[in-house]
């Protein structure tokens, strides 16, 4: 609140003037203090920052190249030439390949988020809001596609349509939307009922407009934690894809596929596994970190 000071001027009549001005704060500057204070989730936000930059420019300025096969198979980590990481089986450059990897991991990752939100949160929403024989129809849906086994689907869907990247990031993201369409169904339903729903339908809003003007946004919160969350589980699912000799082509390559084939000479090369999973180890924990912080920073039970 403002503090206000009594100040006597030369006439002797009393003022009072304004000595501070300290401005209310929103319940998003609330949780984004609250998220700066979390030591973990700001500094896995600078790791998780390091290893975008280097997935994005990494492959772009190093003295490498991803695909160029040599005579120098499975040397250990040297300085010499450049080779910090080791080479792998076909003497290519393991640190090249681990950029690489890292960039296709992450954007299968991001894609397949932002695939199973636009899913999930519109499917969710509309069931919720509309209720009733639709809210049923289009749930018994969900729960259908939910007892599918994950694996079988996906292994159905690569060999059909053979095996491409567009088709994992398609295959992935058709299946995380499930949850998300879940939670924001339980959202809704919760929303619906408050005062500024019924006023809005009072004013004459559309459907569509309160769907999308009031609805979707009251639920960002619990959202927003749950894609932090869905990245490393996607990421996860198309390494053990590509683990199992289903993910991305050649020569492309992905940390999962750089883990497959560490794990084949691992007593002899331990350093083509040791990289590639601890690269993904740390990627992971970031994006846990993030979103345990994002969770806290927006519950209104810790104001």
């Amino acid at each position: 609140m403002a503090s206000l000071d009594p100040i006597l001027d030369p006439t002797g009549r009393a003022e009072t003037v304004r000595t501070a001005i300290t401005g209310g704060r929103s319940l998003w500057d609330d949780a984004r203090a609250r998220l700066f204070r979390n030591k973990a989730a700001v500094a896995s936000m600078w790791v998780l920052g390091f290893i975008v930059l280097m997935a994005v420019f990494g492959p772009m300025v190093w003295v490498h190249d991803y695909r160029t096969i040599s005579d120098a198979r499975m040397i250990a980590p040297t300085l010499q030439n450049w080779h910090i990481l080791g080479t792998d089986l076909q003497g290519r450059d393991l640190m090249a390949r681990l950029m690489v990897g890292l960039r296709i991991s992450l954007t299968v990752g991001l894609v397949a988020t932002l695939v199973s939100l636009i899913i999930g949160v519109t499917w969710g929403a509309t069931a919720g809001y509309l209720g009733g024989r639709v809210d049923n129809f289009m749930m018994r849906i969900v729960d259908v596609l939910y007892a599918l086994p994950f694996i079988f689907f996906v292994i159905l869907l690569l060999t059909v349509f053979e095996r491409n990247i567009v088709l994992i990031f398609a295959a992935i993201g058709a299946i995380e939307w499930l949850t998300m369409s879940r939670i924001v169904r339980g959202q809704t339903l919760a929303l619906k009922g408050k005062e500024f729903i019924e006023a809005a339908r009072a004013a004459g809003v559309s459907q569509a407009g309160i769907i999308t003007r009031h609805i979707l946004p009251n639920v960002i919160g619990p959202v927003a934690v749950y894609v932090t969350l869905t990245i490393p589980v996607v990421i996860l699912a198309e390494s053990f894809l590509s683990f199992l000799g289903l993910g991305v082509n050649e020569p492309l390559t992905s940390l999962g596929v750089l883990i497959s084939e560490g794990t084949r000479v691992m007593e002899e090369k331990p350093w083509i596994l040791i990289a590639p999973a601890v690269v993904m180890s740390v990627t992971l924990l970031c994006l846990n970190f993030i979103g345990d912080g994002l969770r806290d920073a927006l519950d209104p039970k810790e104001r």
